[in-house]
This record gives structure tokens, sequence and C-alpha cells, in this order.
């Protein structure tokens, strides 16, 4: 097998995850403003950018296999094949999986299968798991056990202490030649009990599987613990903490309402602008570029342009709080300050905030909007027009930098 092979990742996300509490199935649970299978994917297309990527799904998940996906960067989502159906079964789901890849053409010569709540696989890892289905034709990660292990009876009295240097804990992405693993998974799809990972089904075609070292940092997200667990090591990566600042001006105009951070606030006057002068979107916009010193909103939606003449202004701030994401950070915090005599703010707040949350994507205890006025100096005082400054905090990995 040449180191040029064609490689598939086959990510399965077909299960419930009950042991994660209530709630979306975990793969879709948020982890920091992106769903868990989001996360995991985007980390495996980083770990190889070349390999193209196939989840296989529930068949009630389209939905929300189609709102994930929807996170990812435009690189991933360009290596993205159509889901595959998932069975009754993890197994059943793998093999409908590597049955959709065959149909490729050609079909991938390696393909590394893993698990959708595993989002910390490395390139490391992946390299190690690619190498080793070269070398092996099937091949899992494996760490070594730290704690003595006892086999127990039904009555949970020991009956054996194996000899912990000859066990290992078994983690994905687990890795096979392509048509091994295909052909393991056709042979023992009929009476054969359910085999839990798919080393069990290489072994049981009658393969030899070899381990390979794992990472204790690929840990597998199962309990609410679990995702707290998580949190907090994206959170230790995300080391290169970036504040952004952002200010914003439009004079009224003709009109009946102004639109502030994405809502339709009525008003004796409209705000004047090339598009839809939402003044609180825009400062935003320009904080969560500056955080990333990404240019402004100029730079990138120029007025010059008549196809953003009008447009909503909340494709400018998704537009920046995407670029965060595709940098693999997280937007931690949005404070913003509107400046005007009138409207009120106030009525409006919540759903100012809410609108702002749902556009970045974010946990709207993430966003805060404040209103002053002016003490009646100046233009906005005159009532001329309005203001808003905003501050966004996000963290970025150091690598980002």
């Amino acid at each position: 097998m040449s180191s040029s092979s064609t490689i598939a990742i086959l990510t399965v996300a077909g299960g419930r995850g009950v042991r994660a509490g209530d709630g979306l199935p975990k793969q879709y649970r948020s982890l920091l403003g992106k769903s868990l299978l989001a996360r995991t994917l985007e980390a495996m297309h980083r770990a190889a950018p070349q390999a193209r990527l196939i989840v296989a799904i529930h068949a009630d998940d389209a939905e929300l296999y189609r709102g994930s996906v929807a996170e990812l960067s435009d690189g991933a989502r360009a290596h993205l094949l159509e889901p595959a159906i998932g069975g009754a079964t993890r197994q059943q789901s793998v093999r409908n999986g590597l049955e959709a890849l065959a149909t490729l053409s050609p079909a991938p010569e390696i393909v590394l299968i893993q698990d959708a709540a595993r989002p910390f696989a490395d390139r490391a890892l992946v390299a190690r798991s690619i190498e080793a289905a070269r070398v092996h034709g099937a091949a899992v990660p494996g760490l070594p056990l730290a704690d003595t292990v006892k086999q127990i009876d039904a009555e949970s009295v020991v009956i054996a202490t194996p000899d912990r240097a000859s066990l290992r804990f078994v983690q994905t992405p687990q890795s096979f030649a392509f048509p091994l693993i295909l052909a393991a998974h056709r042979k023992v799809a009929s009476g054969c009990a359910e085999l839990t990972d798919d080393g069990m089904v290489a072994e049981a075609a009658g393969h030899k599987v070899h381990v390979f070292p794992g990472d204790a940092a690929n840990f597998k997200l199962t309990t609410p613990e679990d995702f707290l667990r998580a949190q907090n090591a994206l959170l230790g990566d995300l080391s290169d903490i970036r504040t952004g600042q952002g200010y914003d001006v439009h004079a009224f105009g003709e009109g009946d309402k102004v639109w502030l951070g994405g809502v339709a606030v009525p008003h004796s006057h409209g705000l004047a602008g090339h598009s839809d002068a939402d003044v609180l979107a825009h400062a935003i916009t320009d904080a969560l570029l500056g955080a990333l010193a990404d240019g402004d909103i100029g730079k990138h939606f120029p007025p010059s342009d008549q196809q953003w003449r009008g447009a909503p202004s909340s494709i400018f701030l998704a537009f920046a709080a995407k670029r965060v994401r595709e940098r693999g950070g997280i937007i931690s915090h949005v404070d913003a300050t509107i400046v005007c005599e009138a409207p009120k703010i106030g009525p409006h707040r919540d759903a100012i905030r809410e609108s702002l949350a749902k556009i970045m994507e974010v946990d709207i205890g993430r966003v805060a909007v404040k209103a002053t006025t002016s003490e009646r100096l100046g233009f906005t005082g005159r009532q001329e027009g309005m203001a808003a400054l905003a501050l966004a905090t996000v963290r970025l990995p150091m690598s980002a930098a």
C-alpha cells in the first residue's frame, strides 16, 4: 500500500447517547458553541486534510445532521460525502457506511472508523492510525492500564486477576485496509452477536489486529461529567484571549423602524445607510473582526458593492462570527451599548440579545446589550442619529495567532 493511499474517515453518529442525560442525542449537543459531531469532524479533517469524510447517522436525525455540518469550515464541508443511514446497532451502522464508501470510484484504500463522541483526536494519533493500517491492515489505538483489574462472577466474587501488562483500553479511530474491513463486516453480518468495535469484527473474520499507542487526551464523551471535562479541555487549548472593539454611527432618515441586532424596533424614523443601517450589528461585527485582526466591515463588505445595498446586517455579523469559528475559536462574550435619546431600548433588550445570540450561534448568556442617552448633548442628543459601541472577547488556539 503506497504512502499516497486514498483515505476515508467514517464517523459513527447513529447512537442515542442516553448516558449523557436528557436532551438531544449527545453527538448534536453544543460544546462551547459548536456541536460535538462538528468538533469531531473538524478534528479529523485537520488531522487528515485530504481524507474524504462520511458520517453514519440515525434515520431520524437528518435535520440535526444538516444543522451540525453547517457549522463546519468550508474545507471540511468540501470533503464531506452524503451521510449513510445507520442501522439498529453500531455494527450495522458501520457496515452501511462502508457500503456507501464502496460505491465511490475509486474506493478508498484505507478507512479510519471514528466515534462521533471523540473530538480530541490529533494529527499525531491519526498519523499513527494511518501508518498502522498501511503496515498491518487492521489496527486499533490502545492505552495501558494503570490500575489492577479483577475478573468477577455474578455474585461479585473475584475469580481471576489478569496481568494488566497484557491488557489495553481501546479507542478510536480504528484503521483498516478498506477491502479487509468491508469483507469482514459482510462476513460477520449474520449469525454473530453484536460486536462493539471494528477490531472485534476483524478478529471475528479471522484477521490479526495490531494495537498501536493511543492518546489519553482522546477520551470519549459519555456522561454529563465528560462534557464538562471536554469544555475545560477546549478552554485550556484556547489560551489566546483577544478583545476587539467596534463603533458605528448612523443618521436618522425616512422610515418607521430602526434595525438593532436584527430586530425591527418601531420608531418615528429609520436609520440611513447602504445596508439596513443596523448600527448595533455593525459595531459588534467590527469588534469581532478587530479581535481577529481581520480588518473591518468595510473591508469585507464595501459600500461601493451594490450587492449589499439594503442587505440585512445579520449577514455581516454571521460572517464575523464564522471567521472566529474557522480559526478554531469561540466567542466568549459580547458587551454592546446603544447611544440614543429614542426609541426606548429596554422593552426590546431581551429580543435583541436573543437575535444576536442566534446570529452569532452563541448562548444568550454571552451577549450583553445596554442603552444610554447622551444627556441631550451632541448629534445623538439632538436626535439626529444613533451610535453603538461594542467589545468582543474571543478565545483562539495559540497556534492561530
